[in-house]
């Protein structure tokens, strides 16, 4: 998408553009069979997604850190939308234990699972490390999620198998993984305090969103399993995920306010990605403003895609202490 298509919100191959809303996306589409999970779903563009897409009557499970937001914001839907299937699971993304523990609860339920979104995440975080001793945004943004699609994935394909369903996984990662460290990943200092940057660790995690949906896919496709995944860029949006730098994005939204998005449109790439049956087989692709668009080098690595698998098992198992 060129920086015209970008500020104009004129459309892409796919119809859509930086202007689309999430609405405008997945109108027309009768989801009533699908159940999905949407991490980071009580706020920001979390939350606009859970909205359409219970709209477009997906059954959505909001994973959440802070249960009393996410059930007030579960409670603000219910009034615009009666008929909306939503249900509430605690989630904090940056600890192993928690992650597990949502797992089994959603799996306890014994409900199917068509969509799992990767949401949540934090964002310029000051260095600190999780409760396992992981470095915070590498923890939340993709451990944790990696840990939660490998705890869900053979429900996916059950479900998938059995209702003919293609499944989808959708990473929020964004066009920050081009700003990352210099080797892309840096396995031998993860958690290294020296040399940490706040935004290269965040550029580090959104490639590893990346990575991680290219290497699903090789193991999808060698496995013959019916189960997309991509990542999506939703662009720039103001949202409580800028906590840790909001003068910062004030500053830089005033010099560059024709770029930025609300939060329907920056929940649109999601939603479309999701559920549009235009990218039905679509998988290990990266997409902006509703559309495919080239990732950077680190990103199509396919060497470093496995690399990045296994160290994420071994991290996990090594880290974990039951």
């Amino acid at each position: 998408m060129s920086i015209i298509s970008l500020v104009t919100g004129w459309p892409g191959p796919s119809g859509f553009g930086s202007a689309s809303t999430a609405e405008e996306v997945s109108e027309g589409i009768d989801a009533a069979n699908l159940t999905a999970i949407v991490t980071g779903g009580a706020s920001g563009i979390g939350l606009e997604t859970v909205r359409v897409l219970a709209m477009r009557k997906v059954h959505v499970i909001i994973g959440a850190r802070n249960l009393e937001a996410a059930n007030k914001a579960k409670q603000q839907l219910l009034e615009q939308n009666p008929a909306a299937k939503l249900d509430v699971l605690k989630l904090d993304l940056s600890s192993i234990k928690s992650t597990t523990e949502f797992a089994h609860n959603f799996l306890a339920l014994n409900l199917p699972l068509n969509i799992l979104i990767n949401n949540a995440g934090v964002m310029f975080c000051p260095f600190q490390l999780s409760e396992d001793g992981i470095e915070l945004q590498f923890a939340t943004n993709h451990l944790g999620h990696f840990l939660l699609t490998n705890l869900l994935l053979e429900k996916m394909k059950s479900t998938a198998k059995s209702t003919g369903i293609e499944g989808r996984i959708v990473n929020l990662s964004s066009i920050a993984h081009v700003h990352t460290y210099g080797d892309g990943i840096r396995f031998n200092k993860i958690n290294d305090k020296n040399g940490y940057s706040d935004k290269r660790a965040y550029g580090q995690s959104k490639l590893a969103n990346i990575l991680h949906v290219k290497e699903l896919t090789r193991r999808f496709q060698e496995e013959g399993v019916n189960i997309t995944a991509n990542a999506v860029h939703p662009g720039l949006i103001m949202t409580p995920l800028m906590r840790h730098s909001m003068l910062l994005m004030r500053l830089l939204q005033a010099f560059s306010f024709f770029i930025w998005k609300n939060v329907p449109q920056g929940a649109a790439t999601t939603c479309y990605v999701a559920l549009h049956p235009s990218l039905k087989g679509v998988s290990g692709k990266y997409f902006l403003d509703c559309n495919e668009k080239r990732a950077s080098s680190y990103a199509r690595d396919e060497t470093l895609a496995k690399r990045l698998w296994d160290f994420s098992k071994n991290l996990i198992n090594s880290s974990y202490k039951v």
